[in-house]
């Protein structure tokens, strides 16, 4: 194999490809694995070498022959140069194959030497044509050319004369190439017919984030990382360099104010500005200050010739063309950022200070006022307060935050508000908007100099809600802010409801929560604290719905009088997210659905970020519930990407999203978002956000088939749920998964348990859906111990509980396990269904319907319905699993699906052999190697094993060696001839 050198080395540009490259490695790997060519374009900086080198580093390992140029502009006007690059290490291999014109030609073309009409015409173009199709003869060749627009002329027309006529031929091309906007098809002329074009876009805050995380540039605040997108235009090149100067600049700009820009990026766009005209400049000065630039703003800010200058500028690339609007609009938002940063002080003081007046917005011109002034001014600093409040109003916390910071720069000493108080009004602002980063940094300052005890418990409380759910980090505060607070009723009450939270997140301990929450509240009240007070109320509710407790609802109503606080309303721990709790848990969906989709419409409106993280996946959660498992997916999709953006509620946003992907996407990424939301949880310290996030890694286990994993998980969610006191099982509802698993490892005495257990609070507290799944799981239960009908009957009646409660994906979950146990094979001598086989002990035959349990007696619906499933696999019908399947369609349940479909193509099981026998010949064993024996003696294979135990493929071939081991056998059929010599005797 011919391989340039630098080849090897490239895989070590890998890490920044897999940072927002993942689908565009896909395709062009796609496209390269059946035989096509790619070429990657998009503008400078964008990462295409980056892809390229780190596409031909894997692709290249398959080809025989790997040639490479990588042109330059200063190289550009030397003829062959690309050719040289290409064919000189591979000359001699392909010298002694080509006619002797076409030998000369190439030689003279790639040496210099011999005469120049060598280097011209028909045998130069056959001669490069024909050294590919020898290469090509030993094995596939890669032909790798990095900046193709700077390839010399001679070269791209050679390439493009034998990209055109190889055909079948395998070699492949694998281009890059600069360009702006789609203008790539000229360069399609030196590649092959079945080049696949792919553009690369630029890359989102969080990949530009974890771009700058990567490069070592952890300091930055989130705020500047927005900021640092905002500029570069997701421009990967653009970003590092904004994020070294930032980190290497000890002086960070002035709120308002746009990045700086080192001198590396000013040198891309300053060669142009410099041949605009010193008015032109000017007028783009301006433009490059203001919010929505218009030729009206310009000029109402006095810039007259406004339309000629934007003119000029636009014909130099600097100003992108819409002839349909009227907004003046930079060509990319560095250039804007870059003549705002050459520009004089003086100057950039003058434009803030004509926008102060021309700009309609109250807003924008307090902030140019700010901007145009130096010093502290009470008139411009007031100005600055009130754009802030307006701002807040609007619902952009983040605009109000840097107004207030503003405001607090231009305040005098001794103003009221002071200055300090200013800047925590900003620092509440940056938490509302979730910029925790920024809101910390201001706390922590204004504590450094705070003596007032209202000041400093104020600035103290910004500390606690930056930690978010990491309130470990922050025990130290608790003490020092409880003396500050000293005796005072309205400020303890801030501390009370605090460590209401942490009582809950860090020791656990709902009871002490719940009595801090109410204590709070009390305080509140003494104080005059409305706002405090309802948060109280409404904490203090919703830890009671979850523990249970039955003064749940009526807490909830006193967090609900009037009169109410328009914030506390609509927060995510207000009293209208304690009412959605308790709606979603007492089985009440379209209503919880409507309040749930009202408090996110208002957060929005509002701009306050975290609230709107959790209402998504709030929502997400109440269509789950109901069997919308796209639009669950899609809602927590969303939610997960904007706590990755702001760094808020990611692990809680992380488990929902499990559960979705587990329910409606895929199963190994339910499993690896489980897996983060409990290493959030643990590293913050959240016992309850962990149990949680371990529910949703046994849910998704169960899906994947490891119902062994699955148990595991559930077994510690049950230890940690027993521990924080936590016994409405309608909170995370993993009660029934557990019992499931159970029943399918063999544990049926343990699932029976957790079955009554958890429906002795179910019946308690009313929970009609918790009922009915730990019913289905009863079911399994009944079938496992041999009692066919009744298990048939009662899942038949589950199914249709579910159905009237709206649980649509229960509801298909339980046809499934219906069709199951219809296609499973009668124990021989068990009664036939409608029979009078009696139930188990603790099964409720009994019970009335509003308990939750199935009489399997009286049935007559799942009697009737069950008729196809007489005594063996004879009698089932080919509709057994159509049901299932077409209640998983209109869930959009695809994992579930699959699961059917897998089920529908193993096909009824073998009649058993009578269980006394199989239980003798089994004997010693632990019970899953006793079911997993006992299916082989069935004659189930691994695969069939698996999918009826819920288990993976891999479970079953280890359990097998286990049994062999201690059997003494070596086979399956020794398994089967061991039954058979018990059978016989």
């Amino acid at each position: 194999m011919t391989v340039r050198r630098d080849f090897q080395e490239s895989a070590r540009c890998r890490p920044d490809l897999v940072i927002g490259r993942e689908e565009l490695f896909g395709a062009a790997r796609e496209q390269l694995g059946s035989g096509g060519s790619v070429l990657l374009h998009g503008p400078a900086g964008i990462g295409k070498s980056t892809v390229l080198r780190a596409i031909a580093a894997e692709y290249g390992r398959t080809a025989r022959t790997v040639l490479r140029c990588s042109a330059t502009e200063s190289e550009s006007h030397l003829p062959f140069l690309a050719l040289a690059d290409l064919f000189g290490l591979v000359l001699d291999e392909v010298a002694d194959r080509l006619p002797a014109a076409q030998r000369d030609a190439l030689e003279s073309a790639l040496t210099g030497r011999g005469e120049p009409t060598l280097r011209d015409g028909l045998a130069l173009r056959l001669a490069v044509l024909s050294a590919l199709r020898a290469l090509a003869a030993d094995g596939p060749v890669l032909l790798v050319a990095d900046d193709l627009q700077w390839l010399d002329a001679a070269s791209a027309e050679l390439l493009g004369f034998a990209a055109r006529r190889l055909g079948d031929t395998p070699v492949q091309m694998l281009c890059a190439v600069r360009t702006e906007g789609q203008e790539y098809d000229r360069f399609l002329n030196s590649s092959p017919p079945d080049t696949l074009a792919v553009r690369l876009g630029p890359f989102t805050r969080t990949q530009v984030s974890a771009l700058l995380d990567h490069r070592g540039y952890t300091g930055l605040s989130r705020t500047t990382v927005r900021d640092i997108h905002r500029t570069s235009g997701g421009n990967p090149l653009f970003a590092l360099e904004l994020g070294r100067a930032l980190s290497e600049n000890p002086t960070p700009p002035r709120p308002g104010e746009p990045l700086p820009v080192p001198t590396s990026l000013r040198a891309l766009v300053l060669k142009r500005l410099d041949m605009l005209s010193e008015e032109a400049r000017r007028t783009l000065l301006v433009a490059s200050v203001g919010a929505r630039p218009t030729q009206a703003l310009l000029h109402a800010a006095g810039r007259d010739n406004a339309e000629a200058e934007c003119a000029q500028a636009a014909a130099l690339g600097l100003l992108a063309t819409d002839p349909e609007g009227p907004a003046v609009r930079f060509a990319h938002p560095l250039i804007s950022a870059a003549l705002y940063a050459e520009a004089p002080a003086q100057e950039r003081r003058a434009a803030h200070a004509a926008l102060s007046t021309a700009a309609s917005d109250p807003i924008e011109r307090a902030r140019h006022l700010a901007l145009a002034t130096t010093g502290t001014d009470p008139k411009v600093a007031a100005r600055l307060a009130e754009a802030a409040a307006l701002a807040r109003d609007r619902g952009a916390p983040s605009v109000a935050a840097s107004l207030g910071l503003l405001a607090a720069r231009h305040t005098p000493a001794g103003s009221v508000p002071g200055a300090d108080d200013r800047r925590l009004q900003a620092a509440e602002d940056a938490i509302t908007a979730g910029e925790v980063d920024l809101a910390r940094d201001i706390a922590r300052e204004v504590l450094t100099r705070a003596a007032a005890p209202t000041q400093r418990v104020r600035a103290w409380m910004v500390v606690i809600e930056s930690a978010g759910q990491a309130l470990g980090d922050v025990d130290a505060v608790f003490p020092q802010v409880l003396a500050d607070a000293g005796d005072d009723p309205r400020l303890l009450a801030q501390v009370h409801y605090q460590l209401a939270w942490r009582g809950l997140v860090v020791e656990g301990d709902f009871a002490e929560a719940r009595e801090e929450a109410a204590h709070a509240a009390e305080l509140a009240a003494r104080g005059a604290d409305r706002r405090t007070e309802l948060m109280a109320l409404a904490f203090q509710a919703s830890t009671e719905t979850l523990m249970g407790h039955p003064n749940a609802p009526v807490t909830i109503k006193r967090a609900l009088k009037e009169p109410q606080d328009p914030y506390v309303a609509c927060h995510h721990n207000g009293a209208g997210a304690a009412r959605f709790r308790w709606l979603l848990m007492s089985d009440q969906l379209p209503e919880a659905r409507t309040v749930i989709t009202s408090l996110l419409r208002e957060v929005q409106r509002r701009g306050m970020v975290e609230s709107e993280v959790h209402f998504q996946r709030f929502l997400a959660d109440t269509e789950l519930r109901s069997g919308h498992c796209g639009r669950a997916l899609d809602l927590a999709r969303e939610s997960l990407r904007l706590a990755r953006d702001s760094g808020i509620g990611l692990g809680a946003s992380a488990m929902l999203t499990s559960l979705a992907e587990a329910s409606g996407g895929e199963v190994d990424k339910a499993l690896a978002l489980a897996r983060e939301a409990a290493e959030h949880a643990e590293e913050d310290g959240d016992q309850m956000y962990l149990s949680r996030a371990l529910a949703a890694l046994g849910y998704a286990h169960l899906v994947a088939g490891d119902a062994q994993a699955a148990v595991v998980a559930l077994r510690r969610v049950r230890e940690l749920e027993q521990g924080l006191g936590i016994h409405d099982p309608a909170r995370g509802r993993w009660q029934g998964d557990l019992a499931e698993a159970l029943v399918a490892v063999g544990e049926i005495g343990e699932a029976q348990d957790v079955v009554d257990v958890t429906r002795e609070h179910a019946l308690r507290l009313g929970r009609e859906s918790v009922l009915a799944v730990l019913d289905r799981a009863e079911s399994l239960v009944r079938a496992a111990r041999g009692d066919h009908d009744a298990a048939v009957a009662q899942l038949t009646s589950v199914q249709d509980r579910l159905a009237k409660l709206g649980y649509g994906l229960e509801e298909a979950r339980t046809a499934f396990a219906l069709a199951r146990l219809r296609t499973r094979p009668r124990p021989l001598g068990a009664p036939r269904e409608g029979g009078a086989g009696p139930a188990p002990a603790g099964a409720g035959a009994a019970g009335p319907a509003s308990t939750g349990t199935a009489s399997a007696g009286t049935a007559s619906a799942g009697t009737a319905s069950a008729g196809t499933a007489a005594a063996g696999p004879a009698a089932v019908g080919p509709t057994s699993f159509d049901e299932a399947a077409r209640l998983f369609r209109r869930c959009r349940a695809l994992p579930w699906l699959r699961q059917v479909e897998a089920a529908v193509a193993a096909g009824p099981a073998l009649p058993p052999p009578p269980a006394g026998e199989r239980e003798s010949a089994l004997e010693g064993l632990a019970s899953m190697e006793r079911q997993v024996a006992a299916l082989v003696m069935e004659g189930a294979t691994n695969r069939e094993i698996a999918a009826r135990l819920f288990i993976s493929v891999k479970t079953v071939e280890a359990t097998l060696t286990r049994v062999y081991r201690k059997l003494g056998i070596r086979s399956r059929v020794d398994i089967v001839r061991l039954a058979a010599g018990h059978h016989a005797k």
